[in-house]
């Protein structure tokens, strides 16, 4: 079921009365990346996903984002839906927000995941790179950009052996609105780095890392969940950034475990 809420797409699966959660898409991908995972858990937990503002179906606006705007949507989705203690889980800029919301409001929540993502702020190599991602965009269209960035975010595996899917997701983001994808950029090059409150997290975590992940490897990955107490690491076989598309069967694997222990809690 699809509902407007802020101006936001959002999609619900499963029944209300059950455990609540929370799906945050990477960038420049929409809510369609979790499909696996919404098929896989709707029949127990009450799936929410949303297309972030400027992606998807999701209004563009002025495409003038920070992550603080990002988080605003998310809450106002958590009270408008009157979800208590949802669990998040964000991958990428998702999980940007995701950690940027725990350090804001993490008593809204009763669980996080976090899929290839990282709680650093990006240094002037990162910003250069998304300045320069913006005058690409500017000067040549999305549609050159996006093929660029969607191929280093997918392992070969997936390339190789799903490459009509893995054209599609190509397709879908360059058909995107350029603005909003700009301001996707803005936001993340703004963003406030989280390191520090990783620490402080006192609700369960779960961390998943891709394999052959490109942007965000094991070796990054893992030095993050250590810094959160009691948090659980996997390494997803046979995947690049976007581990729930790739080797969804794992990902599922993974949460379903984390979720049943959990739940004994």
């Amino acid at each position: 079921m699809k509902e407007i809420i802020n101006g936001l797409s959002v999609f619900l699966e499963g029944n209300s009365k059950n455990k609540s959660i929370i799906f945050l898409h990477g960038f420049p991908y929409d809510h369609t990346m979790w499909k696996a995972q919404i098929n896989e858990l709707s029949e127990k937990y009450f799936c929410v996903t949303y297309d972030i503002r400027g992606l998807g179906e999701s209004p563009v606006d002025d495409g003038q984002y920070t992550m603080e705007s990002f988080v605003d949507d998310l809450e106002i989705i958590i009270d408008q839906l009157k979800l208590h203690n949802p669990i998040l889980c964000g991958l990428s800029m998702g999980g940007y927000i995701s950690l940027r919301a725990l350090e804001r409001m993490e008593e809204k929540f009763s669980a996080v995941i976090l899929c290839d993502t990282r709680a650093d702020a990006d240094g002037n190599e990162g910003k250069l790179k998304r300045a320069a991602a913006i005058k690409r965009i500017n000067t040549e269209g999305l549609a050159p950009f996006a093929k660029d960035f969607i191929t280093n975010c997918f392992g070969d595996d997936y390339k190789k052996n799903h490459k009509d899917e893995f054209e599609k997701r190509i397709a879908k983001s360059s058909g995107f609105n350029p603005v909003g994808v700009k301001g996707s950029l803005l936001a993340m090059l703004g963003r406030n780095d989280t390191t520090e409150y990783l620490s402080k997290i006192k609700i369960p975590a779960l961390v998943i890392c891709g394999e052959f992940d490109a942007l965000t490897p094991p070796e990054v990955m893992k030095p993050l969940a250590e810094k959160i107490n009691g948090a659980e690491f996997v390494v997803i076989k046979n995947s690049g950034h976007m581990s729930p598309i790739e080797n969804p069967k794992e990902v599922n694997k993974a949460i379903m475990k984390f979720l049943e222990k959990i739940k004994k809690k």
